[in-house]
């Protein structure tokens, strides 16, 4: 039985431009350009490069209610959230395992637009609508209403404002804008440790404003150099780093959570954060040649959930669990890749940084 892959509202663009096109989550997605991987990946740590993401999805909330029942489902302080301003959190399950990382901007006093990841839109949207009960909200899949659009590097901000109308909104804020003509919702998010903007306009927009970045230089990038980017930087990725089966605690993403606001699975999380995780979600370099990769065991327990050859640092590198008596910085670590034994150390979060 064939399957028909998704399309972006870009995908002839990325044909035009020479893209390899997986299938990613149902989606066919560039994955590279002609220029290669590396390539990609320079452009957006010294100069910029746009992603197309637009196979992310959306969640509208609006309501009187929209602010608590954000509260009760979202794992950090929706409250603190200002109109304008961006958060990160996790959607859990009452066993504090981790259903999805959601980026949410708050578009007003009772207006919330929450991005999810593609594999999970689906489903986070159904648990959304299911635990709405008792609240006076509407919760949407508007996920068909918006191309989106992540440009990111040093000159990103100064090349997008050349096309709009206003400065644009500084890191974890989010405001409208006009672009190229067109009216956009700017957010100063992204997923390279790099400063930036993601763009979410309508899809019969998209193409126009695509063509105009690549025209002033900025350089098209696909999944590959996404994945070597976020790594480089240690920011999860869902079905790798993050699962149902992990908790924030032991993903380190604990910054995330405020137990005190009661959000569903609060009282698992803070079972685990004051027993301490079995395992940790550490951050290695290999000492020597060769990559690890998802799946790989480490000896004594443990297993990579990312890995790659780290275009900046020139060395493999990745993520796995391990035992926490085996997670401090310095602690050496034997991984088992397809039967060789590679030898690894943990190192600090970022695993790059600018000079």
């Amino acid at each position: 039985m064939t399957t028909t892959l998704k399309r972006t509202p870009l995908f002839d663009a990325h044909v035009a431009a020479g893209a390899k096109l997986v299938d990613f989550t149902g989606w066919e997605m560039p994955v590279q350009y002609t220029e290669g991987i590396r390539a990609e990946h320079e452009a957006v740590r010294t100069r910029a490069g746009v992603f197309d993401v637009s196979h992310m999805g959306e969640v509208q909330t609006t309501g009187p209610d929209a602010e608590a029942f954000l509260q009760h489902i979202l794992s950090n302080d929706v409250a603190q959230m200002a109109v304008g301003g961006a958060q990160y959190s996790m959607l859990c399950n009452e066993d504090g395992g981790v259903l999805d990382d959601l980026f949410s901007y708050r578009l007003g006093a009772d207006r919330f637009l929450t991005v999810t990841n593609a594999a999970n839109h689906d489903a986070d949207f159904a648990w959304m609508r299911d635990h709405a009960g008792g609240y006076d909200v509407q919760v949407e899949d508007v996920a068909g209403q918006y191309a989106m659009l992540a440009v990111q590097g040093p000159r990103a901000r100064e090349i997008v404002e050349q096309v709009a109308d206003s400065p644009l909104p500084p890191r974890m804020h989010a405001a409208r804008r006009i672009i190229l003509g067109r009216e956009a919702l700017v957010c100063g998010t992204g997923y390279t440790g790099e400063d930036g903007v993601e763009l979410l306009l309508a899809p019969d927009d998209a193409a126009a404003v695509w063509e105009e970045l690549l025209r002033r230089g900025v350089a098209a990038c696909g999944l590959a150099a996404r994945d070597t980017l976020r790594l480089e930087v240690c920011y999860p990725l869902y079905g790798n780093d993050l699962s149902v089966d992990r908790n924030p605690i032991e993903a380190g993403l604990g910054w995330a959570c405020k137990e005190d606001t009661g959000f569903v699975g609060s009282d698992a999380v803070r079972r685990a954060r004051e027993q301490g995780p079995a395992e940790k979600l550490v951050a290695f370099k290999l000492t020597g040649p060769g990559i690890a990769r998802q799946g790989n065991p480490v000896t004594g327990g443990g297993e990579v959930t990312s890995g790659t050859m780290s275009p900046s640092l020139g060395v493999g590198i990745g993520m796995a669990y391990v035992p926490a008596e085996r997670a401090a910085v310095g602690q050496t670590l034997e991984i088992d890749v397809r039967g060789k034994t590679r030898t690894a150390v943990v190192a600090p979060k970022p695993l790059y940084t600018k000079e």
